[in-house]
């Protein structure tokens, strides 16, 4: 932590970090804009490894009262069913302000529903930092549930897994490094029981070969555990260790329902675990219950943060899973010494951007890293007054106190409002569609709270 410090911008980059007045004595010209900083607090950028930005238009559309699996196959699939281009690129937008209002400089999106491309342009509108994706699927059902649709289902379902991992190769050629180096395009699955253990497999494998990284669903509740040992005697994340599938370059989503043998697998393949919160409360994941992310850290794996998506945790806020991640495990094991403050905040920053591969560029203020990074407001409520930074940051203060986020050198919000987005005129048209799509997939009645798919 510093004090009465400066931090040097030039283009994207920061070329200095430091107290104050040894910063001005190293300036070799006078900077063409200063800011004055004496009552903002700088922290780097944080860095959300886990969410879906085409699930936003269905904020608090679904019951609270959903398993994952009810969630996903009733309930998420209906609406992604009905998600046209338009609707998918609306959702992205009124993402990525809700994001940079909350300080979220950089993202993993776990896959479009409609195609990379569509994501990585209206990112790139915006002037945001992030990975994008496609999803994918293999296991097709033998018959759609309600709410389904042909159209999605061809879309997201292969015939193979070499079918899907043809056209996930298409899209990370096109669109990895879009954006002058701003978008990087993965490997993403959908993971879990709609994907044969081929296509989990051969996405690491593909992305290994392509110099990039993957990322999918697993383990993400104690049923998706107990159905896998039912049909293939393991658990999922063994079956996928078994078969040379865990590597550095793969971030596990959720990854809940762990064996202390898996852990230990997890962190020896140098895998990533992005951890959602919000998500695990508000689905009954167990992360409190049957969690194992505090022996994840002390086994030396990575474990990052992620908000979800909007009907799965409420919301995009990645500060709040900071909130939740540093005090969850403190009362969940009545210890008072695990995770905190320091390690939750790391959680969203260095250590997220580990997980993407991208801590070379992003996640710390550093000379030579990008200059992605929050401002507080220091005269707010929530920080009069202050002791510790680093507490109030965590324990007291919310992005309600965010004065200004900036990616790669430009403040992308500030004095209040997102640069280059109407965003009133966004909100007007977001509701407008989230309630379309309501209505087209048959959300307002008689929906399944329980689901017996793909047992």
């Amino acid at each position: 932590m510093l004090r009465d410090a400066s931090l040097v911008v030039e283009g994207r980059r920061l070329v200095d970090v430091g107290p104050a007045d040894e910063v001005a004595r190293r300036l070799d010209r006078p900077p063409e804009r200063t800011v004055d900083g004496r009552r903002l607090g700088a922290m780097p950028g944080l860095i959300d490894d886990h969410v879906h930005l085409s699930e936003t238009l269905s904020r608090a559309a679904f019951p609270d009262v959903l398993s994952t699996r009810a969630w996903v196959f009733h309930w998420a699939k209906p609406f992604y069913a009905h998600v046209t281009p338009e609707d998918e690129r609306i959702s992205v937008l009124l993402s990525l302000a809700e994001m940079l209002r909350n300080g979220t400089t950089c993202f993993l999106d776990m896959g479009a529903q409609n195609d990379a491309g569509l994501t990585a342009t209206a990112v790139a509108s915006i002037g945001m930092r992030g990975v994008v994706g496609r999803h994918a699927a293999d296991r097709r059902p033998a018959s759609l549930p309600a709410g389904w649709s042909e159209e999605m289902a061809d879309h997201h379902f292969f015939s193979s897994a070499d079918e899907a991992l043809a056209v996930l190769r298409g899209e990370v050629e096109r669109w990895n490094g879009h954006s002058d180096g701003l978008i990087r395009c993965w490997v993403n699955i959908e993971g879990k029981e709609p994907c044969s253990l081929e296509l989990h497999t051969g996405a690491r494998e593909l992305a290994e070969e392509l110099g990039v990284g993957t990322t999918y669903h697993i383990a993400s509740s104690i049923e998706e555990a107990r159905l896998s040992e039912k049909n293939h005697g393991r658990w999922p994340v063994t079956r996928i260790a078994e078969h040379d599938g865990l590597g550095p370059n793969l971030v596990l989503a959720h990854a809940v329902a762990l064996t202390d043998e898996e852990v230990a697998l997890i962190a020896e393949h140098g895998t990533s675990v992005a951890f959602c919160p919000s998500s695990s409360l508000k689905l009954g994941k167990g992360a409190t219950a049957i969690g194992k992310y505090p022996e994840l850290m002390a086994a030396g794996a990575v474990v990052a943060l992620g908000t979800d998506g909007v009907s799965a945790a409420g919301n995009l806020d990645l500060h709040r899973q900071v909130h939740l991640a540093a005090g969850l495990f403190k009362d969940a094991r009545l210890d008072p010494r695990q995770v905190g403050a320091r390690r939750a905040l790391r959680m969203a920053t260095i250590d997220a951007a580990r997980a993407l591969g991208w801590d070379d560029e992003i996640g710390s203020l550093e000379p030579g890293k990008q200059a992605d990074f929050v401002l507080f407001d220091l005269d707010h409520h929530e920080w009069t007054p202050y002791g510790d930074p680093l507490q109030a940051a965590v324990w007291s203060a919310s992005p309600a106190s965010i004065a200004q986020t900036w990616v790669a050198g430009q403040p992308l919000f500030c004095d209040g409002s997102i640069a280059g987005l109407d965003e009133a005129a966004l909100r007007a048209e977001a509701r407008a569609r989230a309630a379309a799509i309501v209505e087209r997939a048959g959300l307002a009645q008689n929906v399944p709270t329980e689901t017996t798919l793909y047992s």
